[in-house]
């Protein structure tokens, strides 16, 4: 995630520095850097000329204090692990000046945690992105008490600024908005699962190719009120009663788990994962996104095609 964030800022005309404990993963962080916007560049998203811009603009740094002695945002990328965080934030508070904002793209900690480990509890803030955050848009905005708005607005507004599509989450709550709804639909789906009414496969041909790209269009409150909220509402009451709410862990993900059937990274999961199906995937995934990149601001219509439709 990483490097994928210092691309787009490089990318927008900020200098950057990637930090990290290892030359050889700032190495290899680089030469993604370098493969993701040759691919950009491929696909007519990039120019050469503002390939040739950026990379200049980004630097590495094993030495912490050398990295962010004169930053105005830091945006930390570590593995979700809160002593770990509250340790690198605690060293970049003493090592940053002032006026420093230290943000986290920590997908599960409440910014209140990061921020009892610094001494400017008000210039910290999440920023939450999405993999690959080259492609993806959104990044979450959650404050902490104790961030102040002046620190909120100057995010929103870099990040608008690049073009991101930021979103305030407006009090502090595990999973924030997007990984909530994607816990509730990844619990709904093993529950069908566990009762026999579908496979996995059949499972994922049903969001493929039905709702799910009606949700790469229209969020769930605009495809609601499309159809009317008074046949939601009667739908909601047939379906709600007999949906899971369970609070543990499915049993059908346990097992997966104690069966070393993980997916990709074991070659075994509920589909196989040769070295041809993991590439096969990572190709289908990389060109949707790479189609979607080239929507409107609003997601709706490819740009070269606004005008065809009425």
């Amino acid at each position: 995630m990483g490097h994928g964030i210092a691309q787009e800022f490089a990318l927008a005309g900020y200098s950057v520095t990637l930090y990290d404990i290892s030359e050889q993963v700032l190495h290899q962080a680089v030469q993604r850097i370098q493969s993701n916007l040759a691919l950009l560049s491929v696909h007519g998203l990039l120019s050469q000329e503002q390939i040739a811009q950026a990379l200049p603009r980004i630097q590495t740094h094993t030495d912490l204090k050398g990295a962010v002695h004169s930053a105005d945002l830091v945006i930390e990328a570590v593995s979700e692990d809160l002593p770990l965080k509250q340790r690198l934030f605690g060293e970049m508070d003493s090592l940053c000046p002032a006026h420093t904002i230290l943000a986290s793209n920590t997908s599960t900690f409440m910014p209140s945690l990061l921020a009892q480990a610094t001494q400017r509890p008000d210039r910290v803030i999440i920023t939450h992105y999405f993999n690959p955050p080259y492609l993806l848009p959104l990044v979450e905005i959650v404050c902490c008490p104790q961030t102040s708005e002046e620190t909120k607005q100057t995010v929103l507004t870099l990040l608008k600024g690049i073009g991101k599509h930021p979103v305030e989450v407006r009090k502090e709550k595990s999973g924030f908005i997007g990984n909530r709804l994607q816990a509730a639909i990844a619990r709904e789906a093993f529950a069908i699962v566990q009762e026999g009414i579908a496979t996995p496969q059949e499972v994922d041909e049903v969001v493929k190719n039905g709702f799910g790209r009606r949700l790469a269009v229209a969020g769930p409150f605009e495809i609601g009120e499309s159809a009317g909220w008074d046949l939601w509402a009667t739908i909601a009451e047939q379906l709600l009663p007999t949906l899971s709410n369970s609070t543990q862990v499915p049993e059908l993900m346990t097992q997966q788990v104690l069966k070393g059937e993980l997916g990709i990274k074991t070659g075994q999961g509920f589909y196989y994962w040769g070295q041809e199906e993991v590439h096969s995937f990572r190709k289908r995934m990389m060109l949707g996104l790479l189609e979607m990149s080239r929507w409107d601001d609003q997601g709706v219509l490819p740009k070269a095609d606004t005008n065809d439709i009425d």
